[in-house]
């Protein structure tokens, strides 16, 4: 009895060493991206809204009213060339403080990776026919005279304009279309976001941060007296949105 004990003793141990273990490897690993927001480095959510408390590249002060975007197509790159892309997209909508947080369903397995991605926006295929119950019912859509489809980003606010009054602010993107011609003309205003490479060992978090004030200012830099309102049938405007948007997003943390 005397020797039974402690060989007891020792088994109970092992198994809840073992049942306590948070750094265990998966087979499969699932994947969360978490979404904050800066305005150059000062931290951006709903409570800041609706009040004038920030100043773009040309000199204009102004408040955040909305912001909403979507972002699809998150996309796992081997060095290889096999790609995972994980299913559904994910609506932000930082003036409701819901879906800063996104998993998809689709689970990855372990290993690494030359690089990680998304789409801000929908690419072509994607941005078809809407399609999207939940899309159409949050009012994202975009009008047939436009092309249809949906949204990439709603960002509204209000502004003070060079007379010193405030007035409203409406920076929607959405794919570029010319109506200047017998025909319709698009370009494409969808972009990925690489946040470069990474080896997963366990489940994993992505930290994504959109800095709002880069919109404003690289390399357009943007004067709201001209461009405030009706921007989404000019595409000129959505061009410059577009290249704005290259350095927008960044890669705060990588955590497993």
């Amino acid at each position: 009895m005397q020797k039974i004990f402690p060989i007891l003793f020792f088994s109970l141990l092992t198994l809840l060493s073992c049942g306590t273990d948070n750094d265990d490897n998966v087979s499969q690993a699932i994947v969360t991206f978490n979404f904050s927001h800066n305005w150059d480095g000062v931290a951006v959510t709903n409570s800041n809204f609706n009040t004038i408390q920030y100043t773009n590249a040309n000199g204009e002060e102004l408040s955040i009213t909305k912001l909403r975007y979507l972002i699809s197509n998150i996309t796992f790159q081997k060095s290889d060339g096999e790609t995972i892309v994980l299913d559904g997209y994910n609506l932000v909508d930082v003036t409701n403080n819901a879906n800063l947080t996104f998993s998809p369903t689709t689970t990855i397995p372990p290993g690494s990776y030359s690089n990680v991605s998304f789409t801000f926006g929908f690419n072509n295929e994607d941005n078809y026919n809407n399609n999207y119950a939940d899309l159409n019912a949050a009012s994202w859509s975009v009008p047939g005279m436009l092309g249809g489809g949906y949204h990439y980003m709603q960002l509204e606010g209000r502004f003070i304009n060079d007379i010193m009054t405030q007035t409203g602010y409406v920076f929607h993107a959405i794919r570029a279309v010319d109506n200047t011609g017998a025909t319709q003309v698009f370009e494409d205003t969808f972009f990925e976001v690489d946040l470069g490479e990474v080896t997963i060992t366990n489940n994993v978090t992505f930290e994504i941060n959109m800095n709002i004030a880069e919109w404003f200012k690289n390399p357009n830099t943007w004067d709201l007296n001209v461009l405030n309102n009706m921007l989404m049938p000019n595409f000129n405007a959505q061009m410059m949105m577009f290249q704005n948007g290259q350095d927008v997003f960044s890669l705060n943390a990588v955590n497993q």
